[in-house]
């Protein structure tokens, strides 16, 4: 894995430039209030995130999965972005039954993402409108196209203490939901920082979940940053883990 980030950071890492492009999306639930300039462009991908859950049945489920998201500056504080999720691998393994593997791609969407004009350097506010398209396999897919509107605030406290709150609604395929969640970040070094986030999602017609978690951020060069998250489940009806390891390019 190491070899592979390091393999794919060689483009960026040839980019070398004092000037700190605009924050990167991953990780986290949530994503950055500032949006990328004009002709801006930010690769960022996730290698791999992992989910392990297990039900009330004794079911055993082990998730990997590839998460891709192409951002582009579109000019006025608006982006561009496409995304999708090309490689997915789901074991389950039922307690006194054989285990079984499904392999294939999840759903593709395209977004917008607005950053407001606030004229200050505390305060953060960034709008994002996606839909989903059904072109995942059967396992992986939401089964519908689905619509969310997201928004994230971020207040800079100091130079090391940011926080942030993010709100996100979901609607289609089946699915009406909620979730809000409030994180905390802290400028460990120059170019490394901390998180910590919690996550509430309430779904109508389903229990409602809830984790915790926090995430590194290392920006290897100004224009290549590598992450690590991890979130637990706080009741039984939310995954018992969630995490990922990924990796941001930047270039215009």
């Amino acid at each position: 894995m190491g070899l592979l980030l390091v393999t794919l950071a060689l483009p960026a890492w040839a980019q070398q430039d004092d000037e700190a492009p605009p924050a990167f999306d991953r990780p986290g639930l949530g994503f950055s209030a500032e949006s990328l300039p004009r002709g801006g462009v930010a690769l960022e991908l996730g290698l791999p995130d992992y989910e392990r859950d297990r039900d009330e049945e004794g079911t055993l489920s082990t998730q990997f999965g590839s998460d891709l998201r192409l951002r582009v500056g579109l000019g006025a504080d608006l982006e561009l972005q496409v995304f999708g999720n090309p490689w997915n691998r789901l074991r389950e393994a039922p307690r006194n039954a054989p285990s079984t593997t499904t392999r294939g791609a999840g759903d593709t969407g395209i977004a917008l993402k607005y950053a407001l004009p606030l004229g200050s350097d505390r305060h953060a506010l960034a709008v994002l409108a996606s839909s989903s398209f059904d072109t995942g396999s059967r396992a992986f897919g939401e089964g519908g196209t689905q619509y969310e509107l997201g928004a994230s605030y971020e207040y800079t406290f100091n130079e090391r203490w940011t926080g942030a709150l993010y709100a996100n609604a979901t609607r289609g395929a089946g699915e009406d939901a909620f979730t809000w969640s409030p994180s905390l970040n802290l400028a460990i070094t120059d170019t490394v920082t901390g998180f910590l986030e919690a996550g509430f999602t309430h779904t109508n017609g389903e229990p409602s979940t809830s984790v915790a978690g926090a995430g590194l951020t290392w920006r290897v060069t100004p224009r290549t940053q590598l992450d690590a998250s991890v979130d637990l489940g706080l009741d039984r009806n939310s995954p018992d883990v969630q995490a990922g390891l990924g990796v941001s390019f930047y270039f215009d």
